[in-house]
């Protein structure tokens, strides 16, 4: 390897070093372990409601901001991520849109027709009651 190659190498390493400042990975695992313990926590404490619903799900808003922002770099990208967001946000919010008239709509509505009982008890092998008695109207005569 040459000397001027080993300069740009060097060059390019330092560069990217200014780019993407050290992060203590440490600090973001004690971040995320205190988090998951907050979420344990609350689930223990016996409030099953709205409260505990709320407090997981801000804790797992705060951890997924953690490793999108460190793990995944975001926090270090510049302002074209959110140009790349917005089709993205874009769609998520056209698909629901799009469904709700077929299934948000309907979807819960309780006149199922699976639910009706029939009008008529069934016999063991399928049929009406009234099958199971002969079925037609005996043609023979009257005696």
């Amino acid at each position: 390897m040459s000397d001027e190659h080993a300069g740009h190498a060097a060059g390019e390493h330092a560069a990217h070093e200014e780019h993407h400042p050290h992060v203590n990975y440490w600090m973001i695992f004690v971040a995320l372990s205190v988090l998951t313990l907050v979420s344990w926590m609350a689930d223990e404490v016996g409030n099953k409601g709205l409260v505990l619903t709320l407090v997981v799900l801000a804790v797992a808003c705060a951890k997924a901001l953690f490793v999108m922002g460190y793990f995944m770099h975001l926090k270090f990208e510049g302002p074209w991520k959110f140009v790349l967001l917005a089709p993205t946000i874009i769609l998520a919010m056209a698909i629901p849109a799009a469904l709700m008239p077929d299934i948000g709509s309907h979807y819960y509505d309780y006149d199922v027709p699976q639910l009706h009982q029939p009008d008529e008890p069934e016999t063991e092998h399928g049929g009406h009651a009234g099958a199971a008695a002969g079925g037609h109207e005996s043609a023979s005569p009257a005696h």
